[in-house]
């Protein structure tokens, strides 16, 4: 039984509406019983029997005046649930109407909320509630994780701090006496923030990092070889397919069944001395088989003498001639001879093509996709890399992908084939694990910093692949133990797709009304005014929504430790400007710069 409040707090409720209750206060000194309200606070209505009590969030205050000089005041809220023998359940339509009394809710009742609301193993901690710091706030550590995440805030409202926090009380969890718990949590880091709050995390970046071309898929190889047009281009999208997908079953002849998009390794090398030798390429007017190639067309010069009039070319079907071509890069006689012709393909459409790949094939800023070292790499040992696996027990349960290396044209790719090699990852291991009769035991969360940055809410050609690759994880990720959390200042500009899939919200301050209104079409309806606090909310504060928290709160996230805070702190511009005058070294700078 809950005990009957006293006559003396003079607080009635004077309307009841689904998803409104307001309270008439006369005293609010009284009312307030010594506790600090403001809006985000709670407060009880109970029921006649003393049974059950209706919890509500406070939404606004409001005064009424009357012209003896009396004063009221209203209390408007949204009610939540009930607190029913000792436990808080959603929704309030069991309390018998009208109730008469209210209160604001005390310590011990909010406690009851929250404390019991998640069983003890589950629960997962990172924050405590804004206007009680003593109450703390567990939410559902499997229905967080395992549905995809959503935290947005503008700049400088903690955003970064509060990844940081939720990762790091993630990593620290054990249930148990060892070193390493078994989180796996792959961190895209867009401005290199992230390594001083993990500083023993495994690190990649464009010096370490190394992805081989050969797995890139046919959408993220032709937005790197390829541009807009030429990807529209037949000729050149249908001669680079046939030529990538021959080279692979060169290279791969014990399998069965290679195509286009198989992650398989071929050689980039040899496609370029194809295209070249397609290019250049000539025939016998007079029998299409044979190409006319310099030393080795039946003449008699077999030196390459292209001033001899050869007789009849190098008799080749279409499997020897690429076979042929993948080998070096030929000469050819030309055409001005009466019986030669040009080859298929020898009609200027693929000189622009071949420049394009050949310069971002020996481009040093593509080294991490096309250098000698990552083209030879396993592919294991590049997924082993990615999740932070290493030789003996060196295990790492935080990867750090610092992206600020990555040339900007090609960010989108590099997120696209690192998040489709994890989900492809996931998927397979848990068929692996379900043949075994097994739960997959491996889960991961893929970490996007500033995600409107390569999954933004546009048609553009260079996201495609990204977005596809985002928003595949997005809609079937979970199922295979993959999960997303997405960080960003501009949620408005993040693909609509994948936003609303997440499932937990944390919602810092956000000022910009255009984020603001689309935050709040994709939250519950039932959350009524408590939304239109976000552009007032405190650094650090922020509101939790979603299926892994007992009802919507405002809290106020824990502090980073002081040596694993985030380099994401804004500059002292004024106190550094008193200072007096700094030399700088730009010899440095420079080659830093060109690097």
């Amino acid at each position: 039984m809950i005990d009957n409040y006293s006559t003396d707090i003079n607080a009635e409720v004077i309307s009841v509406y689904p998803n409104n209750i307001k309270v008439l206060v006369t005293d609010l000194n009284d009312f307030k019983d010594g506790q600090d309200l403001k809006v985000g606070s709670y407060i009880k209505v109970p029921s006649d029997d003393g049974t059950m009590m209706l919890i509500g969030i406070i939404e606004n205050f409001s005064i009424e005046a009357k012209d003896n000089g009396e004063r009221k005041y209203l209390i408007q809220a949204n009610p939540l649930g009930i607190i029913k023998d000792g436990r808080f359940e959603r929704g309030g339509d069991s309390i018998a109407l009208p109730p008469k009394e209210a209160a604001p809710a005390r310590y011990e009742d909010i406690c009851n909320i929250y404390k019991n609301s998640v069983e003890t193993k589950k629960q997962f901690e990172f924050c405590s509630l804004s206007y009680n710091r003593d109450i703390r706030i567990p939410v559902d550590g499997n229905k967080f994780f395992n549905k995809h995440i959503a935290i947005i805030g503008s700049t400088g409202s903690g955003k970064s701090h509060t990844v940081s926090k939720v990762i790091q009380t993630a990593i620290n969890g054990k249930n148990g006496d060892f070193n390493l718990n078994n989180s796996h949590v792959i961190i895209f880091d867009i401005h290199s923030e992230y390594r001083s709050a993990f500083p023993d995390a495994n690190f990649l970046d464009v010096s370490n990092l190394h992805l081989p071309y050969w797995l890139l898929n046919s959408e993220e190889l032709e937005e790197i070889l390829l541009d807009t047009g030429e990807r529209d281009n037949y000729n050149q999208s249908s001669v680079f397919r046939m030529l990538v997908t021959a080279n692979k079953r060169k290279h791969n002849n014990s399998l069965s069944k290679v195509f286009y998009d198989s992650p398989v390794f071929f050689d980039i090398d040899e496609v370029e001395n194809a295209l070249k030798n397609l290019r250049d390429e000539t025939k016998n007017s007079k029998a299409n088989d044979r190409y006319m190639i310099i030393g080795e067309s039946g003449t008699a010069d077999e030196k390459g003498d292209s001033s001899t009039t050869p007789t009849c070319g190098c008799k080749l079907n279409d499997s020897e001639r690429i076979e042929k071509y993948f080998s070096k890069k030929y000469s050819f006689y030309s055409s001005k001879n009466s019986h030669i012709t040009k080859g298929f393909y020898a009609d200027g459409t693929l000189d622009k093509f071949i420049s394009r790949f050949s310069e971002k094939i020996n481009q040093d800023r593509l080294s991490f996709l096309f250098s000698k070292k990552s083209r030879g790499q396993q592919f294991e040992d590049v997924i082993k890399t990615l999740l932070g696996v290493k030789e003996g027990s060196n295990n790492k349960n935080v990867t750090i992908i610092d992206l600020s290396g990555i040339p900007f044209e090609v960010l989108s790719i590099t997120v696209s084939l690192i998040s489709r090699l994890i989900f492809e990852y996931g998927y397979v291991y848990k068929k692996m694990k379900e043949s075994k009769g097994e739960n997959t035991d491996f889960p991961i969360l893929l970490v996007y910093e500033e995600a409107h940055k390569y999954v933004p809410n546009s048609d553009l050609a260079k996201y495609r692949s990204s977005k596809k690759s985002i928003e595949r994880i997005a809609k079937e990720g979970r199922k295979y133990g993959v999960t997303l959390l997405l960080a960003s200042q501009r949620p408005s500009e993040i693909s609509e797709t994948i936003f609303s899939q997440c499932n937990n919200f944390i919602a810092m301050r956000l000022t910009n009304p255009v984020d603001q209104n689309y935050v709040k079409k994709l939250l519950p309806d039932t959350l009524g005014a408590i939304i239109d606090t976000l552009p007032s909310l405190k650094a650090g504060e922020a509101l939790i929504i979603g299926e892994s928290i007992v009802l919507p709160s405002i809290v106020l996230i824990d502090q980073c430790p002081k040596d694993r805070q985030p380099s994401s702190n804004d500059i002292r511009y004024w106190e550094i400007w008193k200072e007096q005058w700094r030399t700088v070294d730009f010899a440095n700078v420079k080659e830093l710069w060109i690097e």
